[in-house]
């Protein structure tokens, strides 16, 4: 009797709302960072990408999100903007997964995850065009 009703008590749990465009804006309005200004611009570059594209806090920073979480700004760098590109929470298997980097922007750091290293000021406007060529890719294995 015990493990029915400890079942029934998990299926009622609500499931977690995705993030929302309330928490990000929320947590850029908060976020005391010195590339605060270049992240604000990685963000509009990348919502700006496709409507089907939205932001959120997950793993403690901006994130975005496709049909899944595809990128996350890598707070803990001071002087460069970086993002964790992933396909998600969980790995997926996508054995055909190739992503074009003709600038050299990803270090990659599994089969499905890299680090894309954007600079910051002028160097981050320089590579802007190559990041959401890579973000476009990126999508088609989300």
């Amino acid at each position: 009797m015990a493990t029915a009703k400890k079942a029934a008590r998990k299926k009622a749990a609500p499931a977690k709302a995705p993030a929302s465009k309330d928490d990000a804006g929320a947590f850029m309005a908060a976020l005391g960072h010195p590339l605060k200004k270049d992240i604000e611009t990685v963000r509009k570059l990348i919502l700006g990408i496709s409507p089907k594209i939205t932001d959120g806090v997950k793993w403690n920073s901006i994130s975005f999100r496709h049909t899944d979480w595809f990128a996350t700004v890598n707070l803990r760098s001071k002087d460069v903007i970086q993002l964790v590109m992933h396909t998600g929470a969980k790995a997926k298997d996508n054995p055909d997964f190739k992503i074009a980097d003709p600038n050299g922007l990803l270090l990659w750091l599994a089969k499905d995850r890299a680090l894309a290293t954007l600079g910051s000021g002028k160097t981050l406007g320089a590579n802007a065009n190559a990041f959401e060529a890579i973000v476009k890719a990126w999508l088609r294995y989300v």
